[in-house]
């Protein structure tokens, strides 16, 4: 997996490259968790280039998600799929992640 960052004024995108499963799922969260505390939680994840996603995948943002929560943040995920936003939907994990349908929309929602 390759993880991509741009920034757009003071928000950060993230743009997973890849299959997030297995041990790429850990890496992936210890990166991105370093991007939230960097960057105050302005971040948005774009999920656009996201082939697969796994349990440990899914786990991993959920975690990311309830750790920014915590904080008083919330995950701002972009251009899912319909596979993985059905598959968050039928988790229960929907309230846990602000979903917008482009990188553009998702990075003013910070404004």
């Amino acid at each position: 997996m390759e993880i991509q960052t741009q920034y757009r004024g003071a928000v950060l995108v993230v743009r997973p490259a890849g299959p997030l499963a297995g041990a790429d799922a850990d890496t992936f969260k210890t990166a991105v968790q370093g991007f939230v505390r960097e960057n105050l939680g302005r971040v948005v994840l774009d999920a656009s280039a996201l082939s697969y996603v796994d349990s440990k995948g899914l786990e991993s943002l959920a975690d990311i998600a309830e750790e920014m929560a915590l904080s008083g943040k919330g995950l701002k995920l972009c251009a899912a799929n319909d596979t993985l936003r059905q598959v968050i939907e039928l988790t229960g994990l929907a309230p846990q992640f602000e979903h917008f349908e482009d990188t553009h929309t998702a990075v003013r929602s910070f404004l």
